[in-house]
């Protein structure tokens, strides 16, 4: 099984993870995280950007604002996908499985 890389490259940043922590326990709009996280707007639209091509956040159009909830289910995935490779090396043992040089 292998992880997905550009997923977890999206979640690395200090920022989207913060975002990611937000939207875990509220839907907000752009303004909310402005305020919340001290980031400019056209900083803070590309990275909710970055977040919802990846899939970790869907949008929700309210008049004139734009509201953000977080798609649990693809960290579901990932932490799915992390938890195969720990429980892999714990079951194979890989630090006794070594191939000869």
């Amino acid at each position: 099984m292998s992880v997905n890389a550009d997923l977890l490259k999206v979640l690395s940043d200090p920022l989207r993870l913060r975002i990611v922590g937000l939207l875990a326990r509220e839907t907000l709009c752009t303004t909310h995280l402005v305020a919340e996280t001290g980031a400019s707007q056209t900083n803070l639209s590309n990275h909710l950007r970055m977040l919802r091509d990846a899939g970790v956040v869907e949008t929700e159009p309210c008049g004139r604002f734009t509201y953000y909830r977080l798609c649990p289910e693809v960290l579901d995935g990932v932490s799915r996908q992390l938890a195969a490779l720990a429980e892999t090396a714990r079951t194979v043992g890989a630090g006794e499985n070594r191939r000869a040089c």
